[in-house]
């Protein structure tokens, strides 16, 4: 069940028998010669479609923008400041919780997200805390790479050369979503460098075409497939375990 294609009566049906629901959040960012700008929200999504399509659990709609500064250098990219960020999602769970929701359930795609993601939810807890009240309601966030199972499943797929950046992996799941994106781009070097950066600059300047550590071309849809059904159910075990907790 998504929310975007849901009635307002549908939702408060849904809410009736679960409490639940699962909020995909990514970037809009630079992913390499032939990895999709959405690659990091478009793989959160996919996977959470898919959840729902094999299951009872709602999603929302797509936190497609994130922290991504990072990336400025390479046309496309946009980003939030952290500040911004931290006030959406804490305006997005209010909102959410305002109507019954009691478990939040962040898949992220995209690392950088992550300090900013666990900064809402001890902000939203501490409200509560610093009230005396319990609060009456949970959050959880999970990398979909990080998934019970998945590390696994991506080495198997990608052996050599899944990387850090621009990964295989998640170039393969959005050409499994969207297999009319597929790009054939030759890669130099074959296998991207690995490192470090700082600002935007250093970052263009370190890793010119935007990868790090990996080889991409090796991506097709029927890999991204076998990644995105084992996500899939993965997701699917871990948000209906979260949703029916009382802890």
């Amino acid at each position: 069940m998504l929310l975007h294609q849901s009635t307002w009566q549908e939702v408060e049906a849904y809410l009736e028998n679960s409490r639940g629901i699962i909020i995909p959040i990514g970037s809009t960012e630079q992913h390499g010669p032939n990895g999709l700008l959405g690659t990091d929200a478009l793989c959160p999504e996919i996977i959470a479609h898919e959840a729902s399509k094999a299951s009872d659990l709602l999603v929302a709609p797509t936190f497609n923008v994130g922290i991504a500064q990072h990336h400025l250098a390479f046309t496309g990219t946009i980003t939030l400041r952290p500040s911004t960020m931290l006030a959406a999602l804490l305006d997005w769970i209010d909102s959410l919780v305002r109507h019954g929701f009691d478990r939040i359930y962040f898949l992220n795609g995209h690392g950088g997200n992550v300090p900013t993601i666990q900064a809402a939810i001890a902000e939203s807890y501490s409200d509560w805390s610093l009230s005396g009240e319990p609060c009456p309601y949970r959050l959880a966030s999970r990398n979909w790479w990080e998934l019970p199972g998945m590390a696994q499943v991506c080495r198997e797929v990608f052996p050599i050369a899944d990387g850090s950046h621009a990964t295989a992996s998640e170039v393969a799941v959005t050409y499994y979503g969207y297999p009319d994106s597929v790009k054939s781009v030759d890669m130099s070097p074959k296998v991207a460098p690995e490192g470090n950066f700082a600002d935007a600059a250093d970052y263009r300047a370190t890793f010119p075409d935007g990868r790090i550590g990996s080889d991409p071309s090796q991506a097709t849809p029927e890999k991204g497939e076998i990644i995105t059904l084992a996500a899939r159910d993965a997701l699917i075990s871990e948000a209906t375990r979260f949703f029916q907790s009382n802890d």
